[in-house]
């Protein structure tokens, strides 16, 4: 059986097929220490909390896994198809020159630009279904995911709950990501790499960042197991020393790990001298800001485009697992408007759900009024709507304990490093949620519980 034949089964499928009792006992013990379980964790929601992970058979997860991987290769053939260099995919993409303060224009395509990926993935009929995909080294979300589903374990392994059932988190976004880095950037054991943040980009905890440090000291011991003295500062603290090195924490970095957008960065003294010492070859970045442009949503429309002259798996695939997408032109106006209900536009170089409408969610007026602006500024895809699964999932009130069981959408996000699957990022809607599943809309994170399939 191929991925595209592969038979789905329901979202909810790998939670139902645990024993009843069992699960009942895993949800009592995720409202008794889901304090435990969440201290630390970015949320925007002060209402709710999960009372237990998302459950995925190793099976599914190793089909959504080999999908991904494939479907991130074709997105950058697509690119190489239509573009040689960095700088002619910009140009192609209708982005300004310099809104990239890291791009090298002249710096050539390659698969090296595939490091580190994370599609945003929707359930629908059970068929996962790729919206979206984030290219870049700035993956948010990957401690969230690990910690969280690796507490829910070791507080169900404390209640004795895994003696007789086989489950365990994904695979750890963390320190895959620490491999892939040292293996892309061949670096010696014990070399100095600067983690470098943005501390005034909006992100939950940013506003105090010595607890934020506190926070991603796991992250550090996790880059020291892979060899790496990790070192976190804020990218406007940057410099350079005589020799153009760039400088964190006083003194040079070997490498650096950039976990900001490139096109979004506080501008700072610091940027400026990372700009500097990247475009003088002084230090590798893990990964180029090249990478970025292939993450933009309108090559979903180019793989459309051009699914009929790939060999058939790939035309297959793009067809069972990409939602149609289009580049919104002032000629497809009338056609959006008189499919409202089946479409969504969003911008091809946004994140955060910022300026995403979903048609059959939009007043009819709000629709056509939002069309004509974003037509005419451009820069917009269209994309099939795709319906997600609602799934039962208990949740813990923050306020008065009570439990709650409630059909709620969610998304997957896959985590693949150097190529190699990392775990995902499950973003959850809550009682009440609706529209985008966004962090900044309240959703819920977690990562992955990996269950046996049943016997077939």
């Amino acid at each position: 059986m191929t991925d595209v034949d592969y038979k789905w089964p329901s979202a909810a499928q790998a939670w139902l097929d645990l024993p009843a009792d069992l699960r009942a006992d895993m949800v009592s013990a995720g409202v008794e220490s889901w304090r435990e379980i969440f201290d630390g964790r970015a949320s925007y929601n002060q209402q709710w909390r999960l009372a237990r992970p998302p459950v995925m058979d190793r099976t599914s997860l190793r089909v959504l896994n080999s999908v991904c991987d494939r479907l991130a290769q074709l997105v950058f053939e697509a690119c190489r198809r239509r573009a040689r260099t960095a700088g002619e995919l910009r140009q192609l993409l209708g982005m300004p020159a310099g809104q990239n303060r890291l791009l090298d224009e002249d710096e050539p395509l390659t698969d090296a630009l595939l490091a580190a990926f994370r599609p945003d993935v929707l359930l629908s009929d059970g068929v996962p279904r790729v919206v979206e995909y984030n290219i870049d080294s700035s993956l948010g979300g990957a401690l969230d995911a690990d910690t969280t589903v690796r507490r829910f374990v070791e507080v169900y392994r404390r209640h004795g709950l895994t003696d007789g059932v086989r489950m365990e988190p994904a695979p750890s976004a963390v320190d895959t990501r620490f491999v892939a880095i040292r293996s892309g950037l061949n670096l010696t054991a014990g070399a100095r790499v600067a983690l470098l943040i943005d501390f005034e980009a909006e992100y939950p905890g940013l506003e105090d960042p010595e607890r934020f440090y506190r926070k991603l000291a796991p992250v550090v011991d996790s880059a020291a197991v892979a060899g790496l003295d990790l070192v976190v500062a804020p990218v406007a603290e940057a410099t350079q020393d005589t020799e153009g090195r760039l400088v964190v924490r006083g003194a040079p970095v070997d490498a650096l790990f950039r976990l900001f957008v490139p096109n979004r960065v506080s501008p700072s003294p610091g940027v400026d001298a990372l700009e500097a010492a990247v475009r003088a070859g002084t230090v590798p970045m893990w990964v180029s800001a090249a990478a970025w442009l292939i993450g933009n949503k309108q090559v979903f429309a180019w793989l459309w485009a051009d699914a009929d002259e790939l060999p058939t798996a790939d035309r297959d695939l793009i067809h069972r697992y990409v939602p149609q997408t289009w580049l919104f032109t002032p000629e497809l106006v009338e056609r959006a408007v008189a499919e409202q209900h089946d479409l969504v536009v969003k911008p091809s170089a946004g994140s955060a759900g910022v300026d995403v409408l979903i048609g059959r969610e939009t007043d009819a007026e709000a629709w056509r009024e939002a069309l004509g602006r974003f037509a005419e500024r451009g820069g917009f895809i269209l994309q099939r709507h795709v319906r997600a699964d609602n799934v039962p999932v208990e949740f813990v009130h923050i306020e008065t304990g009570e439990t709650v069981t409630e059909e709620v959408p969610y998304s997957i996000a896959p985590y693949l490093f150097g190529r190699q699957p990392a775990g995902a990022c499950v973003r959850i809607g809550f009682p009440g949620s609706a529209g985008v599943l966004n962090l900044a809309r309240g959703v819920l994170i977690s990562g992955l519980l990996v269950t046996d399939p049943p016997p077939s």
